[in-house]
């Protein structure tokens, strides 16, 4: 076996060092050719087409490639030796096979979607379906030019067993640092399936803590530019994400992959954006402070909950009903006068805004008709018997067509929203009854917030909606596609909205059900999303394995999700063990002493990022300004940065959504700060499915039901010896 091993790391050397001369001579030849900076168009494009390609070769010249896949097409055509990289290279002798096969071409798919056996394998071209037979499937880590690994997960000719896990668990094992990493060497058959899936379908994915969803979702991005790039480009898709500081952190995914451009926000700087508001919404922090912080005086989770109903279904159809109610009261109820003695009926008004702008959205309508009446007055100036009353006649046309635009509505957004809540005077023709669609809670708060001038996030969709059905949306608004990560946290009411402005419902809409600590405004069903989109334009996936911790990890937060949430919707993990987890009470030393304790013994292990969860936010500042005066260098993660800093950190549990680290300590696991609610198991499950390799549970006095009561398979208590 030695020997073999050796022959093939021998044969892999060799082939990799003529790999990388023959990049060199490329990007030499193209370097050498003068960079062209003058105004004709052909050579302008001619040279884009030049750069982009000095740019691909110098990005592959470190790690040219990381797979080998060696495939026969059925009908006896010669095996040959497919090598798979981030970047595709071809060789420059007319009819030669490429050097590299780029990820994302057809072909390269059998890489990922073969996982053994005897059996024919096939792949969809662009000429149909091919079948053959794979004899070699070869996992390959290359690093600055140095062949490192060499793992064969499957050899049709061999004599060993296939390893189809040991090439991942290594790349599992590795530490983190203090960005998310392209998976493009390991993507797995079920997460290719989700990247290829059609490009015209809301794609919604469940995905267990750890599955890699949202790196599969920035792979599916990439995909799409490469398979579409006809019909999308980069700069007409979306990534929404739940905070500035997620952003930075998956921010050199897509870099890596050759994708730049694509934009990246979250909701509120969408909307704040369309709506051209500077309004600054309440600290985000004082909104999660409420509901994860004031234990004792938390609201219920009710559809009565501000949140829940403005981002129900019902309310859209609400502001739209109110919308078409203004429509109908829009003309002023009298004729135009511009001076004595000319008329324009309000019934030819009425024509020209029901009639003939009726395809126009209601602000657009309103600027027609007005300049229409501007344009018959003009006409009857004409009529003016001399130039002095022509004068006079215009002076005072000029004042009436003011007066008479002031009677319209006011077409703005906020506006429209304060007078469906009675903040301002509510148009007669607005119904009580139709306002007792509200329910009283959300009804008095919001017009609480209105009088004050205080807009919250759950108002965004409304008036996005608003400016929508006002004046419809522009083309540099509309999106090829959207990416919503941490999408339980979204409402049907923003799903709705954005399918306003992508073409082709083209959505990946990923997140998990079990992570959903944000239920006073996100869904409690991923049916709430799919039922907004009619079958054939919805694909719906389930990611169950996590690649991220290790199995006792895994064990250990399946535990709580079965115990305290009663959930069926558990992680199956990658067969890859460590140390158990461990229960570790306060005992008589104080809570600080235990914490720096603990600390101290991981921060031993020379993790790269070790992290302390606390409940609240004032526990993290407080237990920063202890460790801190103490000497330790260790950050604080309190929501206001844009940027991940990776390293050591502390934060509120609630902060941690979609990070992850090498090690957790998640402090105050006890009834006194996590209770029996289904809410404060869902927190504790992802803190500790935020740990890649170790999780520490400390606690003080009594646990909560859903943690174990003693130490078993999976779990330890008491110190390490």
């Amino acid at each position: 076996m030695a020997e073999s091993f050796q022959s093939a790391y021998q044969e892999e050397e060799k082939r990799l060092n003529a790999a990388i001369a023959e990049i060199n001579r490329q990007l030499e030849r193209f370097r050498n050719i003068p960079v062209y900076t003058g105004h004709d168009f052909t050579e302008q494009v001619l040279e884009a087409a030049r750069e982009s390609k000095r740019q691909s070769l110098a990005k592959s010249l470190a790690e040219p490639y990381f797979g080998r896949l060696d495939f026969e097409e059925a009908g006896g055509k010669q095996r040959r030796p497919l090598y798979i990289g981030k970047v595709g290279v071809d060789q420059e002798e007319v009819g030669e096979a490429p050097l590299v096969i780029d990820w994302r071409a057809p072909i390269a798919s059998l890489f990922y979607s073969f996982t053994g056996g005897q059996d024919p394998a096939s792949y969809e071209a662009p000429e149909g379906m091919i079948e053959g037979l794979v004899y070699l499937k070869r996992n390959i880590v290359i690093r600055k030019q140095i062949l490192e690994r060499v793992v064969d997960t499957f050899n049709r000719e061999g004599d060993q067993p296939a390893v189809s896990d040991e090439f991942l668990v290594y790349r599992l094992g590795e530490n983190k640092d203090n960005r998310l990493r392209d998976i493009v060497s390991t993507i797995q058959a079920e997460q290719d399936q989700i990247i290829r899936a059609a490009r015209n379908t809301a794609l919604i994915i469940q995905g267990v803590a750890g599955s890699g969803k949202t790196t599969v979702a920035l792979h599916r991005l990439a995909y799409l530019l490469y398979q579409y790039k006809e019909q999308v480009s980069a700069e007409k898709m979306i990534i929404f994400a739940p905070n500035h500081m997620f952003l930075d952190y998956i921010s050199d995914v897509l870099p890596e992959l050759g994708v730049g451009d694509i934009q990246q926000s979250t909701f509120v700087d969408w909307a704040m954006n369309i709506l051209h508001l500077d309004v600054p919404l309440p600290d985000n922090k004082d909104t999660l402070a409420y509901w994860f912080e004031n234990i004792e005086d938390r609201p219920k989770l009710t559809d009565d909950v501000p949140g829940r109903f403005k981002g129900s279904i019902s309310f859209m159809k609400l502001i739209r009903s109110c919308v078409e109610t203004l429509e109908e009261a829009s003309v002023p109820d009298t004729d135009f006068s511009p001076w004595e003695g000319a008329t324009l009926p309000r019934d030819t008004i009425l024509r020209w805004f029901n009639e003939e702008y009726k395809p126009y959205p209601l602000a657009k309508r309103k600027e027609r008709v007005m300049a229409r009446i501007h344009r018959w007055v003009e006409m009857e100036l004409k009529k003016a018997p001399n130039a002095a009353k022509q004068k006079e006649w215009k002076k005072r046309a000029s004042q009436r067509e003011k007066s008479y635009a002031g009677k319209w509505p006011h077409y703005e957004p906020l506006t429209i929203y304060k007078q469906m809540f009675k903040a301002l005077k509510l148009p007669a023709s607005w119904s009580e009854e139709m306002l007792s669609i509200i329910p009283k809670q959300v009804l008095q708060s919001t017009q609480s917030d209105l009088k004050n001038n205080t807009l919250r996030e759950e108002d965004l969709p409304a008036l996005v909606y608003i400016h929508y059905l006002l004046n419809d949306r522009t083309s540099d608004q509309m999106f090829d596609h959207v990416v919503i990560d941490e999408a339980q946290d979204f409402s049907p009411f923003q799903i709705a909205l954005l399918d306003l402005f992508v073409r082709g419902h083209s959505f990946t809409i990923l997140g998990d059900l079990s992570q959903g600590i944000h239920a006073y405004r996100g869904i409690h069903d991923w049916q709430e999303m799919s039922s907004l989109f009619k079958p054939d334009q919805t694909a719906y996936y389930a990611l169950t394995r996590s690649y991220r911790s290790t199995m006792e990890i895994i064990e250990f937060a399946n535990g709580i999700l079965e115990r305290g949430v009663r959930s069926d919707l558990l992680a199956v993990p990658v067969f890859r063990s460590g140390d158990p987890v461990r229960l570790i009470g306060y005992g008589q030393v104080s809570r600080e002493d235990n914490l720096r304790r603990a600390l101290d013994q991981l921060l031993a292990k020379e993790y790269r990022t070790v992290s302390i969860l606390t409940r609240t936010l004032k526990e993290a500042r407080e237990m920063h300004h202890f460790l801190s005066a103490s000497g330790y260098d260790i950050h604080l993660i309190d929501g206001s940065k844009k940027q991940y800093e990776g390293g050591h950190s502390i934060l509120p549990v609630y902060l941690s959504k979609g990070l992850e680290f090498d090690a957790v300590i998640v402090a105050d696991a006890n009834k006194n700060h996590y209770d029996d609610h289904e809410w404060d198991a869902k927190l504790l499950y992802v803190g500790c499915t935020r740990a890649l390799h170790e999780l520490w549970m400390l606690h003080g006095d009594e646990v909560p039901s859903y943690l174990p009561q003693e130490e078993g398979e999976f779990a330890v208590t008491g110190w390490p010896e």
